[in-house]
Protein backbone atom coordinates (compact mmCIF):
# COMPACT_ATOMS: atom_id res chain seq x y z
CA UNK A 1 0.00 0.00 0.00
CA UNK A 2 2.84 2.31 0.78
CA UNK A 3 4.70 1.39 -2.43
CA UNK A 4 1.59 2.05 -4.48
CA UNK A 5 1.19 5.42 -2.79
CA UNK A 6 4.74 6.43 -3.56
CA UNK A 7 4.35 5.73 -7.28
CA UNK A 8 1.17 7.74 -7.41
CA UNK A 9 2.81 10.74 -5.80
CA UNK A 10 5.77 10.60 -8.24
CA UNK A 11 3.48 10.49 -11.25
CA UNK A 12 1.55 13.44 -9.90
CA UNK A 13 4.75 15.51 -9.44
CA UNK A 14 5.99 14.84 -12.97
CA UNK A 15 2.66 15.83 -14.43
CA UNK A 16 2.82 19.10 -12.52
CA UNK A 17 6.44 19.95 -13.55
CA UNK A 18 6.24 19.19 -17.33
CA UNK A 19 4.12 22.24 -18.37
CA UNK A 20 6.44 24.65 -16.59
CA UNK A 21 9.51 23.11 -18.19
CA UNK A 22 7.92 23.32 -21.65
CA UNK A 23 6.98 26.98 -21.10
CA UNK A 24 10.53 27.92 -20.22
CA UNK A 25 11.86 26.38 -23.43
CA UNK A 26 9.20 28.12 -25.54
CA UNK A 27 10.30 31.47 -24.13
CA UNK A 28 13.87 30.82 -25.12
CA UNK A 29 12.75 29.78 -28.64
CA UNK A 30 11.40 33.33 -29.27
CA UNK A 31 14.94 34.68 -29.11
CA UNK A 32 17.39 33.99 -32.04
CA UNK A 33 20.32 32.63 -30.16
CA UNK A 34 22.38 32.06 -33.33
CA UNK A 35 21.80 35.59 -34.80
CA UNK A 36 21.78 38.24 -32.07
CA UNK A 37 20.58 41.72 -33.11
CA UNK A 38 23.29 44.19 -34.22
CA UNK A 39 23.38 47.94 -34.05
CA UNK A 40 23.81 49.86 -37.40
CA UNK A 41 27.46 50.68 -38.28
CA UNK A 42 28.53 54.21 -39.44
CA UNK A 43 31.14 53.55 -42.15
CA UNK A 44 31.86 57.27 -42.64
CA UNK A 45 33.74 57.24 -39.29
CA UNK A 46 35.93 54.30 -40.17
CA UNK A 47 39.59 54.80 -41.13
CA UNK A 48 39.70 52.83 -44.38
CA UNK A 49 43.39 53.68 -44.92
CA UNK A 50 44.35 51.20 -42.16
CA UNK A 51 42.19 48.36 -43.48
CA UNK A 52 43.77 45.45 -45.36
CA UNK A 53 41.49 45.28 -48.41
CA UNK A 54 43.72 42.69 -50.07
CA UNK A 55 42.36 40.00 -47.72
CA UNK A 56 38.70 40.84 -48.43
CA UNK A 57 36.62 38.59 -50.68
CA UNK A 58 35.27 41.17 -53.16
CA UNK A 59 33.64 38.45 -55.26
CA UNK A 60 31.09 37.82 -52.51
CA UNK A 61 30.18 41.49 -52.15
CA UNK A 62 26.98 42.82 -53.68
CA UNK A 63 28.29 45.94 -55.50
CA UNK A 64 24.87 46.64 -57.04
CA UNK A 65 23.71 48.05 -53.70
CA UNK A 66 26.60 50.55 -53.45
CA UNK A 67 26.07 54.28 -54.01
CA UNK A 68 28.83 55.10 -56.51
CA UNK A 69 27.86 58.78 -56.73
CA UNK A 70 29.44 59.43 -53.33
CA UNK A 71 32.70 57.65 -54.10
CA UNK A 72 35.92 59.57 -54.93
CA UNK A 73 37.13 57.65 -57.99
CA UNK A 74 40.04 60.08 -58.55
CA UNK A 75 41.76 58.70 -55.45
CA UNK A 76 41.38 55.08 -56.49
CA UNK A 77 44.37 53.36 -58.06
CA UNK A 78 43.02 51.99 -61.36
CA UNK A 79 46.46 51.47 -62.89
CA UNK A 80 46.74 48.02 -64.34
CA UNK A 81 50.09 46.36 -64.92
CA UNK A 82 51.09 46.23 -68.59
CA UNK A 83 51.66 42.83 -70.09
CA UNK A 84 55.25 41.84 -70.48
CA UNK A 85 56.55 42.38 -74.06
CA UNK A 86 56.53 39.22 -76.04
CA UNK A 87 59.61 38.11 -77.84
CA UNK A 88 59.52 38.27 -81.69
CA UNK A 89 58.98 35.01 -83.46
CA UNK A 90 62.27 35.48 -85.29
CA UNK A 91 65.04 37.27 -83.37
CA UNK A 92 66.41 40.45 -84.99
CA UNK A 93 69.99 39.87 -86.04
CA UNK A 94 72.70 42.21 -84.83
CA UNK A 95 73.77 44.68 -87.61
CA UNK A 96 77.12 43.86 -89.13
CA UNK A 97 79.70 46.07 -90.84
CA UNK A 98 78.43 44.81 -94.21
CA UNK A 99 74.88 45.92 -93.33
CA UNK A 100 76.08 49.37 -92.33
CA UNK A 101 78.13 49.73 -95.52
CA UNK A 102 75.10 48.78 -97.64
CA UNK A 103 72.84 51.27 -95.81
CA UNK A 104 75.34 54.16 -95.96
CA UNK A 105 77.41 53.87 -99.15
CA UNK A 106 80.30 56.32 -99.60
CA UNK A 107 79.32 59.59 -101.30
CA UNK A 108 81.08 60.47 -104.53
CA UNK A 109 81.16 64.26 -104.37
CA UNK A 110 82.65 64.45 -107.82
CA UNK A 111 79.55 62.82 -109.32
CA UNK A 112 77.12 65.29 -107.70
CA UNK A 113 75.63 68.00 -109.92
CA UNK A 114 75.85 71.49 -108.45
CA UNK A 115 74.21 74.62 -109.81
CA UNK A 116 76.62 76.62 -111.96
CA UNK A 117 78.16 79.62 -110.27
CA UNK A 118 77.79 81.72 -113.43
CA UNK A 119 74.34 82.23 -114.97
CA UNK A 120 72.98 84.50 -117.69
CA UNK A 121 69.72 85.88 -119.06
CA UNK A 122 68.72 87.88 -122.13
CA UNK A 123 65.25 89.45 -121.98
CA UNK A 124 63.81 91.25 -125.01
CA UNK A 125 61.04 93.04 -123.21
CA UNK A 126 59.77 94.93 -126.27
CA UNK A 127 60.27 94.17 -129.92
CA UNK A 128 57.35 95.93 -131.54
CA UNK A 129 55.89 97.75 -134.48
CA UNK A 130 54.02 100.96 -133.74
CA UNK A 131 51.52 103.04 -135.70
CA UNK A 132 50.83 106.61 -134.55
CA UNK A 133 49.47 109.94 -135.66
CA UNK A 134 52.87 111.03 -136.99
CA UNK A 135 53.77 107.86 -138.81
CA UNK A 136 54.86 104.35 -137.97
CA UNK A 137 58.05 102.58 -137.07
CA UNK A 138 59.73 100.01 -134.83
CA UNK A 139 61.05 100.07 -131.27
CA UNK A 140 63.00 97.78 -128.98
CA UNK A 141 64.03 97.47 -125.35
CA UNK A 142 66.25 94.67 -124.08
CA UNK A 143 68.07 93.73 -120.88
CA UNK A 144 70.66 91.05 -120.22
CA UNK A 145 73.00 89.98 -117.45
CA UNK A 146 75.71 87.46 -116.70
CA UNK A 147 77.20 86.56 -113.32
CA UNK A 148 76.32 85.05 -109.96
CA UNK A 149 73.77 85.83 -107.28
CA UNK A 150 75.65 88.87 -105.91
CA UNK A 151 77.80 90.32 -108.68
CA UNK A 152 76.62 90.67 -112.28
CA UNK A 153 77.41 92.43 -115.52
CA UNK A 154 74.28 94.12 -116.88
CA UNK A 155 73.64 95.15 -120.49
CA UNK A 156 70.71 97.38 -121.44
CA UNK A 157 69.67 98.72 -124.83
CA UNK A 158 66.71 100.66 -126.26
CA UNK A 159 65.99 102.50 -129.45
CA UNK A 160 63.50 103.52 -132.10
CA UNK A 161 63.28 103.61 -135.87
CA UNK A 162 60.96 105.66 -138.10
CA UNK A 163 60.94 106.29 -141.83
CA UNK A 164 63.63 103.65 -142.41
CA UNK A 165 66.11 105.45 -140.22
CA UNK A 166 67.21 105.12 -136.58
CA UNK A 167 65.87 108.02 -134.55
CA UNK A 168 67.50 107.03 -131.24
CA UNK A 169 69.55 104.17 -129.80
CA UNK A 170 71.70 103.55 -126.73
CA UNK A 171 73.70 100.79 -125.08
CA UNK A 172 74.60 100.52 -121.38
CA UNK A 173 77.21 98.33 -119.67
CA UNK A 174 76.82 98.29 -115.89
CA UNK A 175 78.28 96.47 -112.92
CA UNK A 176 75.50 95.41 -110.57
CA UNK A 177 75.78 94.27 -106.98
CA UNK A 178 72.93 92.88 -104.92
CA UNK A 179 72.42 94.91 -101.73
CA UNK A 180 69.26 93.07 -100.60
CA UNK A 181 67.18 90.15 -101.81
CA UNK A 182 65.17 92.55 -103.98
CA UNK A 183 67.50 95.39 -105.03
CA UNK A 184 70.68 95.89 -107.06
CA UNK A 185 72.94 98.92 -107.24
CA UNK A 186 74.33 99.66 -110.71
CA UNK A 187 77.32 101.66 -111.89
CA UNK A 188 78.78 101.86 -115.39
CA UNK A 189 78.64 103.72 -118.71
CA UNK A 190 76.06 104.51 -121.35
CA UNK A 191 76.73 105.18 -125.00
CA UNK A 192 74.20 107.12 -127.14
CA UNK A 193 74.37 106.66 -130.92
CA UNK A 194 71.41 108.83 -131.88
CA UNK A 195 69.68 111.34 -132.24
CA UNK A 196 72.81 113.46 -132.62
CA UNK A 197 76.50 112.63 -132.49
CA UNK A 198 77.61 109.80 -130.25
CA UNK A 199 77.75 110.72 -126.59
CA UNK A 200 79.08 108.92 -123.50
CA UNK A 201 77.59 109.07 -120.03
CA UNK A 202 78.59 107.78 -116.60
CA UNK A 203 75.68 105.92 -115.03
CA UNK A 204 74.67 105.28 -111.42
CA UNK A 205 71.37 103.71 -110.48
CA UNK A 206 69.26 101.21 -108.61
CA UNK A 207 66.73 98.63 -109.76
CA UNK A 208 64.60 95.95 -108.17
CA UNK A 209 61.20 94.89 -106.96
CA UNK A 210 59.35 97.49 -104.89
CA UNK A 211 56.59 96.53 -102.41
CA UNK A 212 53.45 95.11 -104.05
CA UNK A 213 55.63 93.72 -106.89
CA UNK A 214 56.31 96.92 -108.80
CA UNK A 215 59.33 96.49 -111.08
CA UNK A 216 61.23 99.74 -110.61
CA UNK A 217 64.44 101.35 -111.82
CA UNK A 218 66.00 104.80 -111.44
CA UNK A 219 69.29 105.88 -113.04
CA UNK A 220 71.35 109.08 -113.09
CA UNK A 221 73.49 109.83 -116.17
CA UNK A 222 76.38 112.30 -115.94
CA UNK A 223 77.50 113.77 -119.29
CA UNK A 224 79.95 116.30 -120.62
CA UNK A 225 79.40 119.97 -119.83
CA UNK A 226 77.82 119.21 -116.46
CA UNK A 227 74.67 117.75 -117.92
CA UNK A 228 72.74 115.32 -115.70
CA UNK A 229 69.84 113.18 -116.85
CA UNK A 230 67.52 111.20 -114.59
CA UNK A 231 65.42 108.37 -115.91
CA UNK A 232 62.83 106.42 -113.88
CA UNK A 233 60.59 103.56 -114.92
CA UNK A 234 57.87 101.60 -113.09
CA UNK A 235 55.91 98.66 -114.47
CA UNK A 236 53.47 96.16 -113.05
CA UNK A 237 52.04 92.83 -114.19
CA UNK A 238 48.35 92.00 -113.73
CA UNK A 239 47.69 88.28 -114.15
CA UNK A 240 44.24 88.01 -115.75
CA UNK A 241 44.92 84.28 -116.14
CA UNK A 242 48.07 82.20 -115.80
CA UNK A 243 48.95 83.06 -119.41
CA UNK A 244 47.09 86.31 -120.16
CA UNK A 245 48.96 89.22 -118.55
CA UNK A 246 48.27 92.96 -118.63
CA UNK A 247 51.36 95.16 -118.18
CA UNK A 248 51.04 98.91 -117.49
CA UNK A 249 54.25 100.98 -117.58
CA UNK A 250 55.23 104.59 -116.81
CA UNK A 251 58.57 106.16 -117.78
CA UNK A 252 59.81 109.70 -117.17
CA UNK A 253 63.01 111.61 -118.14
CA UNK A 254 64.37 114.80 -116.52
CA UNK A 255 67.39 116.98 -117.33
CA UNK A 256 69.46 119.53 -115.42
CA UNK A 257 70.35 121.78 -118.38
CA UNK A 258 69.02 122.87 -121.76
CA UNK A 259 70.68 121.30 -124.80
CA UNK A 260 68.65 122.20 -127.92
CA UNK A 261 71.07 120.39 -130.23
CA UNK A 262 70.15 117.13 -128.50
CA UNK A 263 66.46 117.97 -128.10
CA UNK A 264 66.87 118.21 -124.32
CA UNK A 265 65.20 120.88 -122.18
CA UNK A 266 65.68 121.70 -118.53
CA UNK A 267 63.30 119.97 -116.12
CA UNK A 268 60.81 117.32 -117.13
CA UNK A 269 61.54 116.31 -120.71
CA UNK A 270 59.25 113.42 -121.60
CA UNK A 271 56.69 111.06 -120.06
CA UNK A 272 55.66 107.83 -121.69
CA UNK A 273 52.79 105.61 -120.52
CA UNK A 274 51.80 102.30 -121.99
CA UNK A 275 49.44 99.40 -121.59
CA UNK A 276 50.30 96.04 -123.17
CA UNK A 277 48.35 92.79 -123.10
CA UNK A 278 50.38 89.65 -123.81
CA UNK A 279 49.64 85.96 -124.05
CA UNK A 280 52.40 83.62 -122.89
CA UNK A 281 52.42 80.50 -125.05
CA UNK A 282 55.39 79.74 -122.83
CA UNK A 283 57.32 81.84 -120.33
CA UNK A 284 59.94 82.37 -123.01
CA UNK A 285 57.64 83.56 -125.80
CA UNK A 286 54.68 85.91 -125.58
CA UNK A 287 53.14 88.07 -128.35
CA UNK A 288 51.32 91.23 -127.25
CA UNK A 289 49.21 94.16 -128.38
CA UNK A 290 48.77 97.51 -126.69
CA UNK A 291 48.72 101.27 -126.72
CA UNK A 292 51.25 103.90 -125.64
CA UNK A 293 51.23 107.65 -125.27
CA UNK A 294 54.26 109.98 -125.35
CA UNK A 295 54.38 113.64 -124.40
CA UNK A 296 57.26 116.11 -124.25
CA UNK A 297 57.37 119.18 -121.99
CA UNK A 298 59.03 122.60 -121.96
CA UNK A 299 61.96 123.20 -124.28
CA UNK A 300 61.94 119.53 -125.24
CA UNK A 301 58.40 119.97 -126.58
CA UNK A 302 59.51 123.03 -128.58
CA UNK A 303 62.38 121.04 -130.08
CA UNK A 304 60.08 118.11 -130.94
CA UNK A 305 57.52 120.32 -132.74
CA UNK A 306 54.64 118.23 -134.11
CA UNK A 307 56.06 115.13 -132.41
CA UNK A 308 55.64 116.59 -128.91
CA UNK A 309 52.55 114.41 -128.36
CA UNK A 310 51.73 111.11 -129.96
CA UNK A 311 49.47 108.13 -129.27
CA UNK A 312 50.52 104.83 -130.80
CA UNK A 313 49.06 101.38 -131.27
CA UNK A 314 51.66 98.71 -130.80
CA UNK A 315 52.03 95.00 -131.55
CA UNK A 316 55.09 92.93 -130.81
CA UNK A 317 56.63 90.01 -129.01
CA UNK A 318 58.34 89.50 -125.67
CA UNK A 319 60.89 86.69 -125.29
CA UNK A 320 63.84 85.65 -123.20
CA UNK A 321 66.74 83.22 -123.48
Amino acid sequence: MSRHLSRSLLALGLATALPAFAQSHDAHAGHDMAAPAKAPVDHSKMDHSKMDHSSMNHGAMDHSQMDHSTMDHSAMGHEMPLPAPSEPREPIPVPTDADRAAAFPPIDHGAMQHAPEINSLLLIDRLEHWDGRNGNGQAWEATGWIGGNINRLWLRSDGERSGSRTESSSLEALYGRSVSPWWDVLVGVRQDFRPADSRTWAALGIQGLAPYKFESSATLYFGAGGQVLAKAEVEYEVLLTNRLILQPVVEATLAAKDEPEYGIGRGLNKVETGLRLRYEFSRRFAPYIGISHERSFGDAADAAGDHARDTRWVAGVRMWF
